[in-house]
């Protein structure tokens, strides 16, 4: 096993933030695809017996979960090349806000290896055979595809207002935190690969909503960092079209 070591899934945008961070510091690492369809590794629950779940970062036999912490954990660690949090304490803490709000606002259901849909409404079950993806309804991009009719016209309106409020946030800047890549963006960019799933599903355009957060997940995609490690949106979109069907969601 090399120094580091980080297990993830394909579709979690909460692992392509570990990915895009270690590249963007130059971290050559081992890469474990968990098998979370099926039954999680002895690795996965040794590493995070809490919950189970990925990513993880392992460093030196020393395990790191929750993405938020593991891309800061990173920076502290690799303080040489790449910061990614401000050193301004003010700055700091709002990069921090606005990561927050990412993930509490704009996050589509992810890949985590413990929870399992239940098709009954504000239900979540666990199984011990999960589907991979965990369904939160009070976050309105999981429901634009989960639901029909005046409650995912809600939703939209509720992702567009939040949209409207990260394009605020971005302004004319180039990055969330000024001409520097960091954490705020590395916190949203994988969720531009869940753009194309969103629109489909809800009959809009974020484009025509916040045409300067899409502009920018095109600045970040000429990253290489972020090109590696992002989801293909139309693999995602077909793979939500799946879920949609098993669970009678159509």
């Amino acid at each position: 096993m090399k120094p580091v070591v980080l297990l993830g899934f394909w579709g979690s945008p909460f692992g392509q933030r570990c990915k895009i961070a270690l590249a963007e510091k130059g971290v050559e690492y081992e890469y474990r695809e968990e098998n979370i369809w099926g039954n999680k590794s002895p690795l996965l629950l040794e590493s995070n017996p809490v919950y189970k779940k990925i990513p993880v970062l392992i460093h030196d036999g020393k395990p790191v979960c929750e993405s938020r912490i593991i891309i800061q954990y990173i920076d502290e660690v690799w303080p040489h090349r790449a910061p990614l949090l401000p050193a301004d304490p003010y700055a700091r803490a709002q990069a921090r806000f606005w990561a927050d709000f990412v993930d509490k606002k704009v996050r589509p259901p992810y890949a985590d290896a413990s929870h399992e849909f239940d098709s009954s409404p504000l239900r979540i079950t666990t199984h011990p055979l999960t589907l991979g993806f965990v369904y939160q309804f009070h976050d309105c991009g999981t429901r634009l595809w989960q639901l029909n009719g005046d409650a995912q016209a809600a939703a939209k309106e509720e992702l567009i207002e939040n949209l409207e409020l990260l394009e605020g946030e971005l302004g004319d800047k180039k990055y969330f935190g000024g001409d520097a890549f960091g954490f705020v963006d590395i916190a949203l960019v994988p969720f531009v690969s869940w753009f194309y799933t969103f629109e489909n599903c809800a009959g809009f355009s974020i484009e025509e909503t916040a045409p300067k957060v899409v502009a920018w997940g095109k600045r970040c995609m000429e990253r290489e960092s972020v090109a590696n490690a992002l989801s293909d949106p139309h693999k995602i979109y077909e793979t939500v079209g799946v879920f949609k069907k098993t669970f009678g969601i159509e």
